[in-house]
């Protein structure tokens, strides 16, 4: 297998795609809505570790998810920001491992990916909360993200393991959840890119002297609510001349 050129590291939700890691719950439990928004508002801020509101979440449902209602979800709402599939593609295409580093379900990505909603990447590090059996279409590797830190951890073993230089790694990222994944980015030389960014982050960011690389698609005022409309008017084809530079 020809080596790595570089790597990837990217959150998911409201990052890579327009949604909550925890909107499958909601679609299927709408009475929870308001809960799952106030535990997911919580440890983006840093507020509630992901370990707590994972519990928290374990105990708010009725049942455990399936795999059709995952499925059902999925093909009635599954969406990500214009030219986020042409992008991890085009990843593939050219040698840079693409890594979802995400505090979403495992069982989300087995399913998008099993039903051709995604195209294949090498690496997912991923929630454990919901997880199917392992079937053909699972990346490569995948890992159990447990807590935010994890991120961070994650992205060194996987370079190490492909054995890519850390200044040929690039971050992802958009909230304050996102922080200390920047953190250890910025101490190891990786080019750090804010994506669709939140306040949280840019305000985690200067609390701990961290600067960012680039800032790519909508970036938001602090109060301003999400707006999916002025997210999608970017193409992530775009971020290609951003990261050609960072792994030359």
């Amino acid at each position: 297998m020809k080596p790595y050129a570089g790597m990837i590291s990217s959150d998911w939700n409201q990052c890579l795609a327009p949604c909550g890691p925890f909107d499958v719950f909601a679609y299927h439990h709408p009475g929870l809505q308001p809960q799952l928004d106030r535990i997911f508002e919580q440890y983006t801020s840093n507020a509630m570790t992901l370990g707590q509101a994972a519990e928290q979440i374990r105990m708010l449902l009725p049942s455990s998810l399936t795999q059709n209602q995952m499925d059902r979800y999925l093909q009635d709402q599954f969406k990500s920001y214009t030219g986020v599939e042409e992008f991890i593609t085009w990843c593939r295409h050219h040698h840079i491992l693409f890594m979802i580093n995400t505090t979403g379900m495992i069982g989300y990505f087995q399913r998008a990916l099993a039903l051709g909603l995604l195209p294949a990447f090498a690496v997912l590090s991923a929630n454990p909360l919901v997880r199917y059996n392992q079937c053909a279409t699972d990346p490569e590797l995948m890992l159990d993200l447990f807590e935010i830190t994890d991120k961070a951890r994650h992205t060194a073993a996987v370079a190490e393991r492909f054995n890519i230089a850390r200044n040929k790694i690039i971050i992802m990222g958009d909230s304050g959840g996102d922080g200390p994944h920047f953190e250890w980015g910025a101490q190891n030389g990786a080019t750090l890119i804010g994506s669709m960014t939140k306040s949280s982050l840019e305000n985690y960011c200067a609390g701990h002297g961290i600067e960012m690389t680039h800032q790519f698609g909508h970036t938001y005022a602090m109060g301003e609510a999400v707006d999916p409309e002025k997210e999608m008017v970017h193409t992530f084809t775009d971020l290609i001349g951003l990261v050609e530079p960072a792994i030359d």
